[in-house]
């Protein structure tokens, strides 16, 4: 039940240990589907690479990407493409073969009707599939989708019902098949860029594209992105200007919609300066250029919301658009730095100013004097993180750290070296290994690192800290980047995973030759992440709670770890089980990891890694059995060790502590924070939150000798309370209509009693409770005073949310009771009707 968030070892060309800090990577960038390069007037580029809204779990390392290619964003459908609106025939049809065959069997109509039968992800897997056979995308076969596409456009109904949606996705497949494998596929001509406009020119003739609807929203951005895999975009720019103008906040309640808008900006406008006659379109006619800008300042509201790419993607598409021409830069130049101003450095539109400043440095550097932007790193480093201090080989850049946070920080780090020598063993720094001097950027929540780190270090964000490097570049400066928490006492100066950042440092410097690259060619996870959960967990001398709860579970042999790869491994089997392999190997195999460093300091991966994976299955019945003993307390570590169940009720959650204590001593306070600003010291508190939504409960623990320990753990809450207005009556147990009584309380064994009355005609009498602490059983009477022996209705849960709805009462006085299980205060309780 409890659950620690994790960093990432994400990157392009990076991970936790070591990279090549080459790339600026923002942590919005998601990766294009392969059509949207499809048929463009210049050289294809590679995708953007893929990274979602801040997770703090573990994703894969990924290639290096220039600035050139990162900023355009996809929002993430809010519903699965799979069925997309396609017929009943679809749902039999997803059990069947979907290969190539199935489609070069059939030509004309009959080929037309198979593809409005079948569903989209059975046309998206020809994407990699189809270039087994690419024939099936000659130019006859599209030329008789297009056809057909304007037939169904024709009758467009603003919806799926004529499978719009499948006919333009085997369009887009097949100009990026044909792209890919042009000899096999067969030559496009203009006959079929005119077949294909003309389909589209009959939909946009119509007004029900124009729908704010889901149905339509997901038809539309794949008729937008055809647009781009046609490479028709000079064609389309006025439905674009239009989409841009039209959009509002009340396309909110149309999430297909939004993606719809955000198609616009992230396929035909980010990639369209690759077409000449795009190009010479938006100079003849540069009002597209103008509604960007408009965009992108009068939705700043956006930011922070659901909806924030939006609004990022218009800054980068306006800044593109200023390196595409000397005609569109005159247009692009003022509204560019509008845009930039608009939206100042540390404040909610801070995003706006990053996504668009990096885009413009790249595609129009010439200009950086004007906007502000040169040297981009260092502006923003001086902005944001003003806070420095050089600690021996180390310099720590801060955001929010005092003078003493930094000492704070410093000392740590310091201390640190000899407990990783102590486990490590090692004989010094590895000859021709660099990087001797790392940078930390330490940010003062989880909203500025995603919003500033990637455009400062060259890190992916998508991640709770990174470490960038390549040590065996004797010019590289290592950077490891992370940020603070709240409630966070394990770590210091409450910076998450500080200690764990830093342990892949020294790692790459003391224990793993060579750069990222070199050191990943064997499946070696499980020491990489392993030793670094094992160094920060054992030098803070904290217990890793995932970590024990896993290993009661049992489920993974040593064997199976070794295999470790960010491939094969979600989060829980680097992390946890990673600590749990390199805890269990340090302890009682010490010689075989001594073996296993000495290949890898030498470079010998393959070397090292026959050491573990030579051992076959021969340690995994007594790393069980050490499991058993690990999870019954002896992997605990001295002192308090916070544990805790959370129940959810409503909108409140009810906390049951559980924590021990390993060693002499013994617990005696409690501090809870509710992720909302709100705190309780409460040994079992209830609270009660003002919005729904994902909230991180921690817990702290201190025992007799001060010593503390913090676990966190994520609630969901899906309602949120209806706050009602005092009730108006002189008498404090008088309730009334559409009210509240707050502060209600009562010692266990003990009744608060409470009365309404109720006009004639109410059909709906609605009490509740919430809040507070302890348990409160609610109780209900028509003729008497309610109690647990004298009710027609009660809620008896948990917990002080309690729920009663009485229909039909008639006129006069009514009873209700809050019956105290165990002590209880703080209870609101309201009557509606």
């Amino acid at each position: 039940m409890l659950l620690r968030t994790r960093l990432s070892m994400l990157a392009a060309g990076v991970a936790a240990c070591c990279a090549t800090a080459t790339a600026v990577l923002p942590a919005q960038a998601f990766a294009a589907p392969p059509a949207a390069e499809a048929v463009t007037a210049g050289p294809v580029a590679p995708a953007a690479p893929t990274a979602t809204t801040g997770s703090e779990d573990l994703a894969e390392p990924a290639a290096p990407l220039p600035p050139a290619l990162i900023g355009a964003t996809r929002l993430a459908d809010p519903a699965a493409e799979a069925e997309a609106g396609a017929p009943a025939l679809s749902k039999s049809l997803a059990a069947q073969a979907c290969t190539p065959a199935d489609f070069a069997a059939r030509t004309g109509a009959d080929l037309v009707a198979f593809i409005k039968s079948s569903t989209v992800d059975c046309i998206k897997s020809l994407y990699s599939s189809g270039s087994a056979d690419p024939a099936i995308f000659k130019q006859s076969r599209m030329l008789s989708v297009a056809t057909a596409l304007k037939d169904a456009a024709a009758g467009y109904t603003g919806d799926n019902s004529a499978g719009i949606t499948q006919l333009v996705k085997y369009l887009q497949v097949g100009y990026y098949i044909q792209f890919h494998y042009p000899v096999a596929a067969g030559a496009y001509t203009p006959a079929l860029t005119d077949a294909v406009t003309s389909a589209l020119d009959t939909l946009f003739a119509g007004t029900r594209w124009r729908d704010v609807t889901d149905d339509n929203g997901r038809v539309l951005k794949e008729v937008v992105w055809l647009t781009d895999s046609a490479n028709v975009q000079a064609h389309y720019m006025g439905v674009y200007k239009r989409m841009l103008d039209g959009f509002d906040n009340s396309y909110s309640a149309s999430p297909q919609m939004v993606s719809a808008v955000n198609s616009v900006l992230f396929y035909p406008l980010w990639e369209g300066y690759r077409n000449k006659d795009f190009v010479r379109a938006l100079a003849a006619d540069p009002s597209l250029i103008n509604s960007l800008a408009d965009f992108a300042i009068n939705h700043r509201d956006l930011l922070g919301g659901p909806n924030a790419v939006l609004d990022t993607n218009a800054g980068n598409d306006l800044a593109r658009f200023a390196g595409t021409s000397p005609a569109a830069e005159a247009v692009a130049k003022p509204l560019v730095k509008k845009v930039l101003d608009s939206a100042p450095l540390l404040t909610p539109h801070a995003p706006l100013y990053v996504y668009t400043a990096v885009q413009a440095n790249w595609y129009n550097n010439s200009q950086c004097s004007y906007y502000g932007t040169c040297d981009l790193p260092a502006k923003l480093t001086s902005v944001v993180l003003p806070n420095q201090l050089v600690c021996d080989n180390r310099t720590l850049q801060a955001q929010a750290l005092s003078a003493a946070e930094l000492a704070t920080v410093c000392a740590s780090l310091r201390g640190q070296d000899a407990f990783f020598h102590n486990v490590a063993k090692d004989n010094g720094p590895i000859p021709n290994q660099y990087a001797k001097n790392v940078t930390f950027g330490i940010f003062a929540n989880k909203t500025d690192y995603t919003t500033y780190s990637w455009a400062i270090f060259g890190n992916d964000t998508d991640n709770g800290g990174q470490t960038v490097m390549d040590a065996s570049d004797p010019n590289n400066r290592a950077v490891t980047v992370m940020y603070q928490k709240a409630w966070n006492v394990n770590d210091p100066a409450r910076v998450w995973n500080l200690n764990h950042e830093y342990t892949h440092y020294l790692d790459s410097i003391y224990n793993l030759k060579g750069n990222y690259t070199t050191q990943s060619s064997v499946p070696n996870k499980w020491w990489v992440e392993g030793l670094a959960e094992y160094v920060s967990y054992g030098y803070r001398g904290a217990t890793d709670v995932d970590a024990m709860a896993q290993a009661a579970k049992h489920t993974y042999k040593l064997s199976t770890l070794f295999q470790n790869t960010y491939a094969n491994s979600d989060s829980t089997r680097i992390y946890p089980w990673g600590y749990l392999s390199v805890r269990y190997m340090l302890e009682k195999h010490p010689a075989d990891i001594q073996a296993m460093l000495q290949r890898f300091r030498a470079g010998d991966y393959p070397g090292g890694y026959a050491v573990y994976n030579g051992l076959g299955t021969s340690y995994d019945a007594d790393f069980d059995a050490w499991l058993t003993a690990c999870a019954a307390g002896a992997c605990y570590a001295a002192g308090p060790t916070s544990l805790f169940d959370t129940s959810v009720n409503g909108a409140t959650v009810t906390a049951t502590e559980r924590s021990v204590q390993t060693g002499p001593g013994r617990i005696t306070a409690w501090h809870w924070t509710f992720g909302d600003g709100t705190s309780s010291d409460e040994r079992n508190p209830s609270h009660t939150y003002a919005a729904a939504g994902s909230y991180t409960v921690a817990l702290t623990t201190t025992d007799d000798t001060g010593r503390t320990a913090t676990t966190p753990a994520t609630v969901t809450v899906k309602d949120a309370p209806v706050v009602l207005p005092t009730c108006p009556e002189q008498r404090t147990d008088a309730m009334g209509r559409n009210c509240s009584r707050t502060g209600r309380a009562a010692t266990a064994g003990n009744t608060d009693y409470l009365y309404v009355y109720l006009p004639a005609g109410t059909t709906t009498l609605k009490v509740t409770t919430s809040g507070g602490t302890g348990t409160a059983h609610l109780y209900y009477n028509a003729d008497t005073w309610a109690s647990p022996t004298a009710f027609t209705a009660s809620s008896t849960g948990t917990g002080t949310t309690q729920a009663i709805t009485v229909t039909n009462p008639t006129a006069g006085y009514r009873y209700l009771s809050l019956h105290a299980v165990t002590d209880f205060s703080g209870v609101t309780v309201s009557t509606e009707f």
